[in-house]
């Protein structure tokens, strides 16, 4: 039972670089055994949002941890795509009622009704934003033509470029890709 402090003190460590949630493969990794984490949920010192997946509840919530859970749900190689990007930044007022996940493997994971599973082509770069996996802006605007309108995705465009998420390059790709 003395260990316990210490196990949740680890726990916490881990949860704290990862928007309040701790995985059981990132605990183990960790040293802390895998029947500690249902233990220490269960004397409430964890959530469990899914199997194998915890949140530590008295970390303060950010913006950021809906983006986090959806990748964390689905798993190792899942990244944010499309609208999600988009919304990461707040750009285009873009607000989607569910958070875009792309993967490249299959995957059949059981996910909630806020994400939404995409498969992806292999060859897709992607980038770390505020630590989470995703799409680059560029690629993400890009990607959400014809399902948000020209107009609206131009001012994302200049919004990124104005907020240092597009190199010139990129803005240039952006414009030509967003003529009419």
């Amino acid at each position: 039972m003395a260990l316990a402090p210490k196990y949740r003190n680890i726990v916490r460590e881990i949860a704290l670089d990862h928007y309040g949630y701790v995985t059981t493969k990132e605990a183990v990794a960790a040293g802390i055994p895998a029947v500690e984490l249902p233990k220490l949920a269960a004397r409430g010192g964890l959530d469990n949002v899914a199997y194998g997946l915890y949140r530590v509840p008295d970390i303060p919530p950010t913006d950021f941890d809906q983006f986090a859970e959806a990748l964390l749900r689905v798993g190792e190689g899942a990244y944010l795509h499309g609208e999600s990007v988009l919304a990461l930044f707040r750009l285009s007022d873009v607000n989607p009622r569910r958070v875009r996940v792309a993967i490249r493997r299959r995957a059949r994971p059981q996910l909630p009704a806020f994400v939404e599973l995409t498969q992806a082509k292999e060859d897709v770069p992607t980038t770390l934003y505020a630590g989470l996996e995703a799409q680059p802006v560029a690629d993400a605007i890009l990607e959400c033509r014809g399902r948000i309108e020209t107009e609206r995705l131009r001012a994302a465009a200049e919004q990124a470029r104005a907020e240092g998420l597009l190199t010139t390059t990129e803005w240039q790709r952006v414009r030509k890709g967003l003529r009419p």
